[in-house]
C-alpha cells in the first residue's frame, strides 16, 4: 500500500460515522471523472446512425427539378 492511500484510510478513520456518507459522495463524484466516456460516444454515435436517412438521390439536378415542378408548377 503506498504512503496516500495509508494517509487517506486514517483521515478515514478519524472521521465521524454522520460524516462518511458525504465522503462517499465526493469519492463516487471522483470515481465518476475518471470513467471512460469513450464508449458512450461510441453508443451514442451508432445511435445517430441508425436514425440517419439514407438518400438513394442519384441526379441531385433532377431531384431539384422535380420538387420545384411540385411547388411552383412549371
Amino acid at each position: 500500500m503506498t504512503a496516500i492511500r495509508q494517509e487517506a484510510i486514517e483521515l478515514l478513520e478519524r472521521v465521524p460515522e454522520d460524516k462518511l456518507g458525504f465522503i462517499i459522495q465526493i469519492i463516487q463524484g471522483m470515481n465518476g471523472l475518471y470513467t471512460d466516456t469513450n464508449t458512450e460516444k461510441k453508443e451514442a454515435l451508432a445511435r445517430l446512425e441508425q436514425l440517419r436517412r439514407k438518400g438513394t438521390v442519384i441526379d441531385d439536378d433532377a431531384e431539384l427539378a422535380s420538387y420545384r415542378e411540385e411547388k411552383y408548377g412549371k
